[in-house]
């Protein structure tokens, strides 16, 4: 808003005014948002501002977030089953979005930029600590954001209402179509019930549940480690030697629910063909995991619960304090 033009007089008002006016024009100080249209599930194509939801296909389970930033679309996942999709706008060119895996870390309805001096972002979910967020935007049709992925209004307040703190996002730099499998769950089919606090403290692998006793459950192995990392809201509360061998990186999400001889269901985010699996036999069966650890951690595996298998490393891109980030692919610059 230009300052209250109530004290200036004449012409000394009128030359203050032209100036305020060139410096900071209005469109400086106005917040512009996309409102939406909802559209048929039949839309193929959605237009700038066009979103699908359908809640009612999936009415409960874990929800999970993919945004493609070749096609500039968001899908919603819940318990595995698509149930929206929106048009978005991300990072421009000097300011891209970053990719990789992520926890909604912060919810804010009325949200107002302290990096961006005030500008107003409602219905934010905050990715990053370092600025990148989820909220309703201007879509002008093409990645225009400063880093974040800008949502139409109107479908920015249906997404509130069905994430939660900790949820996973996925910003993917290629179209992304997850499906369901049971595979990933192999891993953890032992039955071998968990061990006593004395036996955790053989040193074969870590266990201290105890550095963070809530939140969402990340399982993380890296064959450039030999390490399997487990970590809760963030914190790492567990690691044992992998022996497994990974190629690239895959991305999965435990859903409710289990097949006929009751392994947990998980669905693959990362948009890669079945061809494209590990062996999760091969794993389970060479990852050289103690047995009494595997089990241990079934019992913090829950649906929402992330699982990335990686010949990456771990190091200070997938820890990064205090915003959590579980394994990131690009780099973004502070601000």
């Amino acid at each position: 808003m230009i300052p209250n033009a109530a004290p200036f007089r004449g012409s000394l008002g009128a030359i203050v005014l032209s100036t305020v006016a060139a410096l900071f024009p209005l469109s400086a100080f106005a917040e512009t948002f996309t409102e939406g249209k909802q559209v048929p599930p039949t839309e193929e194509k959605l237009k700038t501002g066009d979103f699908v939801w359908e809640p009612e296909r999936a009415p409960e389970g874990p929800v999970l977030i993919v945004v493609s930033k070749p096609e500039q679309t968001a899908y919603v996942y819940r318990n595995g089953i698509r149930i929206a999709r929106s048009s978005v706008s991300t990072g421009r060119p000097g300011h891209p979005t970053p990719v990789g895996v992520f926890d909604i870390l912060e919810k804010e309805k009325d949200h107002v930029s302290t990096i961006y001096k005030g500008a107003e972002m409602p219905w934010m979910e905050r990715l990053t600590w370092n600025g990148i967020a989820m909220h309703a935007g201007d879509l002008p049709g093409y990645p225009d954001s400063h880093g974040c992925v800008r949502l139409p209004l109107e479908f920015s307040k249906l997404l509130f209402t069905v994430t939660t703190k900790g949820g996973t996002v996925i910003i993917a730099d290629e179209t992304s179509a997850p499906r369901e499998t049971v595979h990933p769950g192999m891993i953890f089919s032992q039955t071998t019930p968990p061990a006593a606090d004395a036996a955790l403290a053989t040193g074969a692998f870590s266990w201290a549940p105890g550095k963070s006793d809530h939140g969402p459950v990340t399982v993380l192995f890296s064959s450039a480690d030999g390490q399997a990392y487990i970590y809760r809201n963030g914190v790492e509360i567990g690691r044992a030697p992998f022996k497994g061998t990974v190629r690239g990186m895959h991305v999965y999400s435990a859903l409710n629910g289990a097949d006929a001889e009751g392994r947990r269901k998980w669905v693959r985010v990362d948009g890669k063909p079945a061809a494209n699996d590990p062996s999760f036999t091969e794993l389970a069966e060479k990852s050289g995991i103690p047995e009494q650890f595997i089990a241990t951690v079934r019992s913090v595996v829950q649906p929402g619960t992330t699982m990335v298998l990686t010949d990456k490393p771990v190091d200070g891109n997938t820890q990064s304090k205090p915003g959590f980030k579980i394994m990131g692919l690009g780099e973004v610059a502070e601000r």
